[in-house]
């Protein structure tokens, strides 16, 4: 749970910089750092998953790759230069080759894990939540497809929709309803 708290705030900071940058603030560094969050908060949302699947050896496995990602994104950074890739208030401009490539080697696999693994407790729990977390994820991910192929608007509509479906998935709404869900249903929710 720990992990999608922190995926979910990663994905609040990329936000605000998009405001940031929205209102005219630009600096290289945070250009940097909104394209390392959002390529990073998706791994961290699917080690979450991973980690609650309650197998340590993929867990641990996982992990490694995480890591190993987060250095390949960060090794991105330090040999290119992204410069100003706003555009009228909005992330429009080309990114070198090898950050498209490190961010694709953290995400897509991160998406298909986290698509996965809800869809497995989907099966299993027949939560309804879980369809909109696989909902979320993959608009979350055609976002980022959506940047490549320069829509970029629709790259912020995208993100929008696909967190808010994201939330969705997180959230008991039977408690505003009155309805109580087993505690043994719900921890069978978010494990697969």
């Amino acid at each position: 749970m720990a992990m999608w708290a922190a995926g979910l705030w990663m994905f609040s900071v990329s936000a605000a910089l998009e405001a940031a940058f929205a209102a005219g603030i630009f600096s290289e560094t945070l250009i940097d750092l909104y394209l390392f969050l959002v390529a990073f908060l998706v791994e961290i949302l699917a080690l979450g998953s991973v980690f609650l699947s309650g197998n340590k050896l993929s867990g641990i496995g996982y992990l490694i790759y995480v890591l190993a990602t987060a250095l390949f994104l960060a090794y991105s950074f330090s040999v290119s230069t992204v410069g100003n890739i706003i555009v009228g208030g909005v992330v429009y401009g080309e990114i070198p080759l090898i950050i498209i490539i490190s961010s694709s080697l953290a995400t897509f696999p991160a998406a298909l894990i986290l698509v996965i693994s809800s869809i497995k407790s989907y099966r299993k729990t027949r939560d309804s939540r879980l369809l909109s977390i696989v909902a979320g994820v993959i608009l979350v991910s055609i976002a980022g497809t959506l940047y490549i192929a320069s829509f970029p608007a629709l790259l912020y509509y995208a993100e929008f929709g696909g967190i808010l479906l994201l939330w969705f998935g997180f959230l008991d709404f039977s408690r505003l309803t009155g309805k109580e869900t087993d505690s043994k249903e719900a921890k069978a929710n978010v494990s697969s």
